[in-house]
């Protein structure tokens, strides 16, 4: 067999180091390469409307400005939805921040796994310039999502601790703030004191998504909720004759479903969650086709004005007033739900505009729709969150 040549020291020398130059640039290249990636994919992950959320309304401490309001008013609906928009950011420096403002200042320190105190729904500045409680009645629907919002961080970020006091206050809204109506079933009573007198409750149907729901029927299979979801849909389709949801209704026990005699029968800025929450639910859920079936009425106002109203008589359906951008931010899911693509255009062009002076209302609903529309967040037929971040965005959007 024929040996090979020796190769002299020099030669060798100069073909190690052209082999280690040559290693060198594959390595560069590669790190180059994966520096390119990791940059791609926190530009595919960023969130920079949920980072103008936290520049604009949510202060260091943690809590949900709304400065529209002469208070500066902070509502625990505020603090529920900036803990979910902390969750779907996998943000949960800013998830701890705003929970445990929440604790302090809503629930006076007592808000954790061994009891939970249901919080107080308005702080703000007093008449005599102090900060404080406004009122200190509960907003059962902002109860419901800090529920969900500790669930779903629990079992994300797997801390029990969230779970624990999830479940605590998952007692108090079910002895506090529902009821079963006779003729109906069980509903979700809007505080724990106040919408329900002398046979007549006063509810609100943007109050109780389906999906919060199906997950607080997994953690408390016993509870009235899974009978909830259905009793909402049902007061949904009676109460919207038109196609166009009140923000609020009575129910007289014994006589059934009667116009609000508070707000009456107006569609507006409480109504308009009911067409988003709609369009959230899977298309897999058993109640979604019927729930969405329900709600064509803003669909077909807008396709006939190129807008949606600011306000809505449900029973006639006169329309009236311009909405503003948020309602655009709700409507996003809805319309491409609905396969509306000439109606889905004329919502992303309004939300493309400047939210440079956009309030906290509007910010939220907007977050809440093109996140979803941008396949940052969805809900499974059981309720859970699905964050975008589970999956190639973890690491890019860990804080």
């Amino acid at each position: 067999m024929r040996r090979p040549r020796p190769v002299p020291f020099r030669r060798a020398r100069r073909s190690v180091a052209r082999g280690a130059t040559l290693m060198m640039l594959a390595c560069g290249a590669g790190h180059a390469a994966a520096a390119v990636a990791t940059a791609e994919a926190e530009a595919a992950c960023s969130w920079p409307q949920y980072e103008a959320w936290l520049a604009r309304v949510v202060q260091p401490d943690g809590h949900a400005v709304d400065a529209s309001t002469p208070q500066l008013q902070t509502t625990s609906e505020g603090q529920s939805y900036a803990m979910f928009f902390a969750l779907v950011a996998n943000d949960r420096p800013s998830f701890d921040r705003a929970l445990q403002w929440t604790r302090a200042n809503l629930s006076g320190g007592r808000f954790g796994p061994d009891e939970a105190r249901l919080p107080a729904w308005q702080w703000g500045r007093r008449e005599d310039g102090s900060f404080g409680i406004l009122d200190p009645n509960s907003a059962s629907d902002s109860d419901l999502w800090i529920a969900y919002d500790l669930f779903e961080a629990g079992r994300l970020w797997q801390e029990a601790r969230y779970t624990q006091t999830a479940r605590a206050l998952l007692s108090q809204i079910r002895a506090n703030e529902t009821a079963d109506l006779p003729g109906l079933g069980p509903v979700l009573l809007p505080a724990s004191h106040g919408f329900f007198q002398n046979g007549l409750a006063r509810l609100n149907p943007s109050y109780t998504p389906v999906f919060v729901l199906r997950r607080l029927a997994q953690e408390d299979p016993q509870g009235p909720w899974s009978a909830m979801a259905a009793s909402t849909v049902e007061m949904i389709r009676i109460v919207s004759p038109h196609g166009f949801v009140p923000d609020w209704v009575g129910f007289h026990v014994g006589q059934g479903f009667v116009v609000d005699p508070v707000k009456g029968d107006v569609g507006s800025y409480d109504a308009i969650r009911v067409y988003l929450w709609a369009a959230l639910l899977p298309s897999a859920d058993p109640l979604a086709a019927r729930l969405l079936g329900t709600l064509g009425g803003m669909r077909s106002v807008i396709d006939a004005n190129g807008a949606p109203p600011e306000r809505v008589a449900t029973v006639t359906s006169a329309a009236q007033g311009n909405a503003p951008v948020g309602y655009w931010g709700a409507l996003l899911p809805y319309l491409r739900a609905l396969n509306d693509p000439q109606a889905v255009g004329l919502a992303q062009n309004h939300l493309a505009g400047d939210f440079a002076q956009a309030r906290y209302y509007d910010r939220a609903l907007a977050l809440f729709g093109t996140g979803a529309a941008e396949a940052r967040y969805r809900f499974d037929t059981r309720g859970r969150l699905e964050p975008r971040w589970e999956g190639a965005c973890q690491s890019a959007n860990a804080r």
